[in-house]
């Protein structure tokens, strides 16, 4: 495909918050497309997170981090129902031992009332095993209104709503320079061709400061921090029922948390590790060490049997030229480069922040180039309904209208063929194994696809009339297939190579 194409604007990158903005930008009448390098949207950041609802009371008052983790907050409930996607307002907890921990975190809690963040108390161990009886500790901060979301299904929510819309989304678009036309245009190259724009929004994460000098703003700088996290089988959900913290230390850093998750797993983490590279998403042996130890010190379910996988995000953290400490989020809106807005260290809480982020921008452009409403758009997505969360009549009726719904293609996550042929016909076009994990879940469980993940190739194959060799895991570079096992006989079926 070469793209040739004109937009009103162009958004780069199209994680949770890219995708956030183009759905915003999707309720005036605006074309808009996103230009992401990677095969999906939720490849980078966005699904390498803890899934947190966070409620504000960590980020320093006045902030543009506070501000949007408190409205992004208060807004998700009638987000997620909107967009069909699965949040529980669990609560948390930020325990304490010390008299220096308990002074830390009634700090904590003096600037999170100033943040507005609802509700939030001291209390004591008779309180602490009411709101969760596993956890062991003298005192902690409570934030009632905290919660826990899938970041990926957000994320994928968010783009299939502003694709449904009208946005155009391009995968494995990596953005190669950005050129200012005599009639003030953008021209936009990537390796796939070119597009032109009046307005550029650089939501690229930790490509934002590179995406930045080619619009203009040179000298920013981010410090990659490496999170690695462990996650734990379904059997560790009974020892946990919100996201259990520790105090923050002398230097305000909280260490490696236990969280359940949206699905019923448990995560441990992440460890925090200054990396030189942004690519760097390995895992070692001595930070999996460290999170089994600390995080049996918080959680008493962290038993290593009941480890599944483990992975790494790398944090943007924005630090100012020269020095060492972290920045707020920067939204850059200059008036002599009017047409441009950088979006800078989205590093948490910017999941809980996407939807007021996304808001802001959109009302930047909307006020400049006093856009009218689009009254057509829908902010209504539909799910994938999840077979595994029926009761037994309603599995029975899914079945005689659609057979595929009996035919159970991932035993651990109990996901139906049905769900993967739907999952397949997504708005946004991903057609990958991982993207079929995304939507539905298969391959995430106990076996991590050991059992399932050649039967949705083969499902892949059958639905979309490819060859096995055009059956990619996540990219155009990822097969799934390159050859044959061994060669046919001329009576037996050849067999593709993993």
């Amino acid at each position: 495909m070469c793209l040739r194409k004109v937009y009103d604007a162009i958004i780069i990158g199209g994680g949770v918050v890219g995708s956030s903005v183009a759905r915003e930008l999707a309720r005036y009448h605006i074309k808009v497309c996103v230009l992401e390098k990677e095969a999906d949207v939720c490849c980078g950041n966005s699904s390498r997170n803890t899934g947190v609802l966070h409620a504000g009371f960590l980020y320093k008052t006045g902030s543009l981090q506070a501000k949007f983790a408190v409205e992004g907050n208060a807004a998700f409930e009638q987000i997620s129902k909107e967009l069909d996607v699965p949040y529980k307002r669990t609560g948390k907890l930020t325990i304490g031992f010390t008299e220096g921990e308990r002074e830390r975190l009634l700090k904590l809690k003096s600037q999170g009332d100033r943040n507005g963040v609802p509700n939030l108390s001291i209390i004591g161990r008779d309180e602490i095993k009411q709101v969760d009886p596993n956890v062991e500790a003298e005192f902690a901060l409570y934030s009632p209104t905290s919660g826990i979301m899938c970041p990926y299904m957000y994320t994928i929510a968010l783009a299939e709503n502003a694709k449904l819309n009208g946005v155009d989304y391009y995968f494995e678009n990596e953005v190669c320079s950005v050129k200012k036309e005599k009639d003030g245009a953008f021209s936009v190259s990537t390796a796939k061709g070119r597009l032109y724009s009046r307005w550029i929004i650089n939501s690229a994460g930790l490509g934002a400061p590179t995406v930045a000098a080619m619009l203009g703003s040179a000298g920013y700088a981010y410090k990659p921090v490496k999170g690695e996290y462990i996650l734990l089988d379904k059997r560790a959900i009974e020892q946990i029922r919100v996201p259990v913290y520790p105090a923050p230390d002398e230097k305000g850093v909280t260490d490696l948390h236990a969280t359940p998750t949206i699905d019923g797993n448990v995560l441990m983490g992440p460890t925090c590790n200054d990396v030189v590279q942004s690519c760097d998403l390995d895992t070692t042996a001595d930070s999996l060490d460290y999170i089994v130890k600390k995080g049996a010190s918080i959680f008493k379910g962290m038993k290593t049997e009941w480890i599944i996988r483990s992975f790494s995000g790398i944090m943007p953290r924005f630090v100012e030229r020269g020095t060492s400490g972290y920045l707020d989020f920067l939204i850059e809106h200059h008036p002599d480069n009017p047409n441009v807005v950088n979006l800078l260290g989205m590093d948490s809480p910017a999941l809980t922040g996407a939807y007021p982020i996304g808001k802001y921008v959109a009302d930047i452009v909307a006020a400049q180039e006093k856009l009218a409403k689009n009254n057509s758009f829908d902010p209504c997505r539909k799910g994938i309904k999840k077979f595994s969360e029926q009761d037994v009549e309603t599995r029975c009726e899914m079945i005689e209208q659609n057979p595929d719904y009996g035919e159970i293609v991932c035993r651990c996550e109990y996901v139906t063929k049905a769900e993967i042929v739907e999952a397949l016909n997504n708005p946004l076009g991903v057609t990958s194994v991982n993207g079929i994990k995304y939507r539905t879940r298969a391959t995430m469980g106990r076996c991590q696809g050991g059992y399932c993940e050649t039967r949705i190739a083969s499902i892949i194959q059958e639905s979309k009339g490819l060859d096995r060799k055009d059956i990619r895991l996540d990219n155009s570079r990822s097969y799934m297939f390159t050859g044959e096992v061994r060669e046919s006989c001329g009576c037996s079926t050849k067999t593709p190579s993993l």
